[in-house]
């Protein structure tokens, strides 16, 4: 199943849980502020008294209550660590707050659960390392796992990587990405001021003859290229790969990977064509044959395809570091499990 990064209010995710990172101490107030306290809010008062009959969680632990007046079935509690600096196992506990959310929700028979950053709100987890423990350590869980996992995150924030993780695309985007209308109005902008009329269209050629197109449907049936399913299905083979293997990097779900080996003439959308051109680590020239095969092309004016090109050109096949660039650019992730 995908992972997805998305921006929205956790609680009206119609997902089967959600989670609350609360505090460990029993008896700690009802939380007011923050992300754990608009779900106890939205949830209603059964989930305190809830709450109060577990008696307190333990760090890192997970447990599960019904959802009550939340749209999701179900909350799983957590509580995540306090940030003292990162010497004191705060990442440890962290991937383990996430860890035992996970396998309480495969224990539960769950399909999907919704995640907020943890700790990084009063607890004071600086965003940016709380979004790389949270996306390996879910990463890893569903590599041997089926579950629609969700990471709602509200801000850029969490994106302002030390390492300089998206100088380098940034600095592209900067000098690869063209505004078409921008440009397209400068310039007719320009030769109309000089007295020259716009660019005509081409003419369309009609009756070209024999020699333009085959003579029958069942010629021109006869000379289609194989489709994206098929390409698909071929350089998997090529590579040596699993069909899960190559799903998973591609963060795709196993139900929409089965749509496409088996539809044919299925046509995915261009991020999930993306997606397998990630995972298949295809270089600049066999990613654009791939997504030609879908009906997609990669164009300076649309900034999902300069990104993109950016990380394939650079060689980085990680799908989790280009969905983080992506988001951070409000732009479609790789994978999905529709379409």
């Amino acid at each position: 199943m995908p992972l997805h990064i998305i921006r929205e209010d956790i609680t009206r995710m119609a997902v089967d849980a959600v989670v609350a990172a609360g505090s460990a101490a029993p008896g700690t107030p009802t939380p007011t502020g923050g992300v754990n306290g608009s779900i106890h809010k939205k949830a209603g008062s059964r989930l305190i008294d809830a709450l109060r009959r577990l008696g307190g969680i333990k760090t890192a632990a997970a447990t599960i209550t019904p959802g009550y007046d939340l749209p999701c079935k179900y909350v799983i509690h957590t509580a995540g660590p306090v940030w003292r600096g990162g010497a004191y196992g705060e990442e440890t506990l962290l991937r383990a707050c996430y860890r035992e959310a996970l396998l309480l929700a495969v224990k539960q028979r769950l399909e999907s659960i919704a995640f907020p950053l943890i700790s990084t709100g009063k607890y004071g987890y600086p965003k940016a390392e709380a979004m790389q423990a949270a996306i390996s350590e879910i990463r890893a869980f569903l590599c041997t796992h089926d579950l629609d996992v969700y990471l709602v995150v509200y801000d850029r924030e969490a994106f302002r990587v030390s390492s300089g993780m998206f100088d380098g695309v940034k600095q592209y985007i900067d000098q690869h990405y063209v505004d078409e209308h921008h440009v397209a109005r400068n310039v007719c902008e320009q030769d109309w001021a000089h007295g020259m009329l716009p660019p005509q269209p081409a003419p369309v050629l009609r009756n070209a003859g024999p020699m333009a197109c085959p003579a029958s449907l069942e010629e021109r049936l006869s000379q289609l290229d194989e489709g994206f399913g098929q390409m698909l299905l071929r350089l998997i083979d090529e590579r040596g790969m699993k069909d899960s293997d190559c799903y998973r990097k591609a963060n795709v779900d196993r139900k929409l990977f089965n749509k496409i080996k088996n539809t044919p003439g299925y046509t995915p959308k261009k991020s999930t064509a993306a997606a397998f051109c990630v995972a298949l680590q295809l270089d600049m020239r066999a990613a654009r044959e791939l997504l030609a095969r879908a009906g997609y092309a990669l164009s300076r004016s649309n900034m999902f395809d300069v990104i993109v090109e950016y990380y394939i050109g650079k060689g980085v096949y990680d799908v989790d570091v280009i969905n983080q660039a992506l988001f951070a650019y409000d732009q479609p992730i790789l994978g999905s499990n529709v379409g």
